[in-house]
């Protein structure tokens, strides 16, 4: 039995860590160190022009989904959220979560495991939407911006988060089309044990009120969805 078991723990165990291994040597990249100041700001308004910033602060309404497992409908003024997944509806209040309301099977509830509820739902609002806005996000308060040479010559934008959100302290270098316009970044972020792997930003759409967002990411061998995308 003890043979049987250690089989298929071998079995199950080592062809992921063969892939790791294979990812970790292939893409692993420390990083870079960039030139903090007014270039880099410059970068970083142009890029944000390039999707037309002023359309997105005049959205007060987004509602979208995340890989059709997580739903939101974000209330930017008011700082309200609603996020649902499962059978859980957590109405989320961003700026003082304990306030926050708890439904399970569309039923308010008090119990032991609200505060748990409200955080999940709040790492969650803060991964998904990221995948949703990030661009927007680059002149945050905490954001610390780089102006970054690349090997082929071209210039990017280092934007690291020293404050705020779940995960302080992550990094991702924006590299931007000719109209700089987001193509892809590279993350450094404390979830993923591989720095710089590259996920996309190349699948765009126009929204009702004008503001650009994305309906897709290519990350490895895996894609990231994000539909249902509504504006007001």
């Amino acid at each position: 039995m003890l043979k049987v078991i250690g089989g298929l723990v071998i079995f199950l165990t080592l062809p992921s860590l063969l892939f790791f291994a294979f990812v970790y040597f292939k893409y692993n990249e420390p990083r870079p160190q960039g030139i903090e100041g007014e270039k880099a700001d410059v970068l970083a308004i142009k890029m944000l022009e390039a999707l037309n910033t002023e359309a997105y602060k005049n959205t007060d309404y987004l509602a979208w989904s995340f890989r059709n497992n997580h739903h939101y409908q974000w209330h930017k003024t008011k700082g309200r959220c609603k996020v649902t997944w499962s059978h859980f509806m957590v109405d989320l209040n961003l700026k003082n979560p304990k306030d926050s309301e708890v439904y399970v099977d569309r039923q308010l509830y008090r119990g032991e495991e609200k505060a748990r509820l409200i955080k999940k739902a709040l790492d969650l609002f803060n991964n998904d939407s990221f995948w949703l806005v990030a661009p927007y996000k680059v002149f945050d308060d905490g954001t610390k911006r780089e102006l970054i040479e690349t090997d082929d010559g071209k210039q990017a934008l280092l934007v690291t988060y020293t404050a705020g959100g779940s995960t302080p302290g992550d990094s991702y270098l924006w590299h931007l089309n000719d109209d700089f316009k987001p193509k892809s970044f590279q993350m450094w972020v404390d979830i993923i044990p591989i720095g710089g792997l590259e996920a996309s930003w190349n699948h765009w759409k126009e929204t009702s009120t004008g503001a650009l967002l994305p309906t897709h990411h290519d990350l490895l061998f895996f894609s990231i969805t994000l539909n249902n995308i509504t504006t007001k």
